[in-house]
This record gives C-alpha cells, structure tokens and sequence, in this order.
C-alpha cells in the first residue's frame, strides 16, 4: 500500500456559508492525498486552532471551542485507517465508518465503489463530507449523525465497522465498545486505528469479553514511517 501526500498549492480564507451549515469564516487547506488505487482530493481544515461555531450548534451538543476543530484536520490515524482498508476484502459488506471526521477512508472507499456509510457526532462533519465527495465527483456517501451515548436503533447492523483514533476519554472506551458489539452482525469485522493514546487495551479487553478475537499490528508499506500506533483487527472465530 503506497501513499504521498501533495499540498495543492493554495490555502486561503473561505466562507462556507453556501453549504449544509453556517460556519463563518475558517481557513482552509486544499490536498490531494495519493493511494496505490487512486487520488482523493481533500478540503480539511487548515489547523487545529480554526474555530467556527456562528449558530451555536457546536456548544447545544456538547462541542467545546477547543474540541470543535478535531474532526476537521486530517490526522494520521486516518490515513493509516485508509492505507489499509483499501486493500481489505470489503465486496459485498455493508460498512460503517464511525467518528469519521474528515472521513478518508469513506471518501476513498465510496471511489472504490464500496457500500460505506460515514458517521460523526459533530455537526460539521456531514458538511465536509459532501464538500469532499463534489470534489471527488463521486455518488454521494450516506451520512448518519451519531452519538455513541444514544439509540440507533435503525441504524441496522454492518459486515465491518472502521474507525480511527477515536478515543480521547476514558468514559469512551464503555460507550464505544458497547456501540460496536450492538451494530456490528454477529460474524462481522471491525477495525480501528489507535495512535497510542493508552486505552487500546481496555477496548481490547471489552470487545473480546463478547467473543470477538483481536489482533493487533503496525502498519507495513506506509509512508509515515514515524507513526508509533497500531492497527486493531476484530472478528469472530
């Protein structure tokens, strides 16, 4: 699995207020990520420390101003996520990626024709998303706003859920796991990429008291060679 990374050659200041949401002003970064299979082009946010919330949808659902920019950014845990599941026997699965963020491997794996839906609790996600998708001319990506804490009860179970670096509080490793064994079907895959943030193993531990397996490894053949994460590989025997 190859990958680079080329910045397009402009960053500038953009109103998004013709899209799902009103967000102000924020700076944006224009890329294209390069797989082995294909090219994504990617608007992402151009820092961590935009911030945009004119309506105050953000705050009513619990997004503080410095937690708000993080589904935005493109982080390496994503690509890492993307690099692998490109190659990964996805024909015929119904797929979920949950805290998606700027959604890479959704992006990547709805180009490659797969059934993938992308899901995030934030509500500019969704945004991007379509942002994105036009940018890469592709039919558009099924999106479900979701909370880990809440009932979904029609969100239906998938053949292998995605995600990556997707716990930054302890409290997240109960409401994840639990979220993934009620949606994943009883013969189904999940994948997650951890970045090292110490709760691997207790996510581990909970999915795996409920008969799943884990195996965990380092990316092979990827490009960001300092990426010190693992990648986590669920399934039932």
């Amino acid at each position: 699995m190859i990958f680079s990374l080329k910045i397009v050659a402009y960053q500038k200041a953009v109103k998004l207020s013709a899209i799902t949401i009103s967000m102000g002003n924020v700076r944006l970064r224009y890329q294209t990520l390069e797989f082995a299979v294909t090219d994504l082009h990617i608007c992402s946010l151009r820092d961590s420390n935009q911030y945009s919330d004119p309506d105050g949808i953000a705050e009513a659902a619990g997004i503080s101003p410095a937690l708000w920019p993080l589904f935005g950014v493109l982080w390496p845990s994503g690509i890492i996520l993307a690099e692998y599941v490109q190659d990964f026997d996805f024909e015929n699965k119904r797929i979920l990626e949950v805290g998606c963020g700027i959604g890479v491997s959704s992006l990547l794996l709805n180009k490659l024709n797969a059934n993938i839906t992308a899901s995030d609790y934030h509500p500019a996600a969704q945004t991007f998303i379509e942002r994105n998708n036009k940018l890469n001319h592709h039919t558009p990506i099924k999106f479900e706003r979701i909370n880990w804490e809440n009932d979904h009860e029609g969100l239906g179970q998938f053949d292998l859920i995605i995600g990556s670096d997707l716990l930054y509080e302890d409290h997240q490793v109960k409401t994840l796991s639990q979220f993934l064994l009620k949606h994943t079907k009883p013969q189904g895959e999940m994948i997650l990429v951890d970045p090292g943030r110490g709760r691997k193993s207790r996510l581990c531990k909970q999915i795996e008291q409920a008969g799943f397996e884990c195996a965990i490894e380092q990316p092979k053949q990827s490009q960001l060679s300092d990426f010190k994460g693992h990648i986590m590989y669920f399934n039932r025997l």
